[in-house]
């Protein structure tokens, strides 16, 4: 798909993949912050940046279909930074997370990668799956973790 094509949204335009909201949810890469071995089963990561890895899940005719886990890099100083780089390298095109920091939502959101948000359930696959339902809404500035700036965190971000 060429980033030229006059048929793509801006944010198409940019990544060259297909934008997700109110779109396509058929044929897309979803990833999922995960504790452990990662994997469909696997506990989720409540902290983005800090997860071990990420699971990815190709969705194609909305059914599950390719499962990889990419470990992710040791948390340091603009270490959300390097999670958010690994996503968007490894071809993700939306990310389910129970919180995510204002940089890396913007590194994912600038990539083309459009963020969920959802606290709630508590595996990969019942993650992936409220995400093929359409049930998740995109996660807003305001709604962003601050801890990096040195406050507590107190929140499950």
């Amino acid at each position: 798909m060429e980033s030229s094509d006059p048929t793509l949204s801006g944010d198409e335009a940019r990544s060259g993949r297909p934008s997700v909201p109110g779109g396509d949810r058929s044929n897309i890469v979803v990833a999922v912050p995960s504790v452990g071995a990662g994997g469909l089963e696997a506990r989720r990561s409540s902290h983005f940046g800090k997860s071990p890895s990420f699971t990815l899940v190709a969705l194609t005719g909305g059914e599950i279909g390719d499962v990889r886990v990419v470990a992710n890099e040791a948390h340091s100083e603009g270490g959300c930074r390097a999670a958010a780089q690994l996503l968007v390298s490894s071809g993700v095109n939306a990310l389910v997370a129970g919180g995510i920091g204002a940089r890396p939502l913007a590194i994912l959101n600038e990539s083309g990668v459009d963020v969920y948000f959802e606290r709630q359930l508590k595996t990969v696959r019942e993650a992936v799956g409220a995400f093929a339902s359409g049930s998740l809404q995109p996660i807003a500035l305001d709604e962003t973790c601050s801890h990096h700036q040195g406050q507590k965190h107190e929140h499950s971000c």
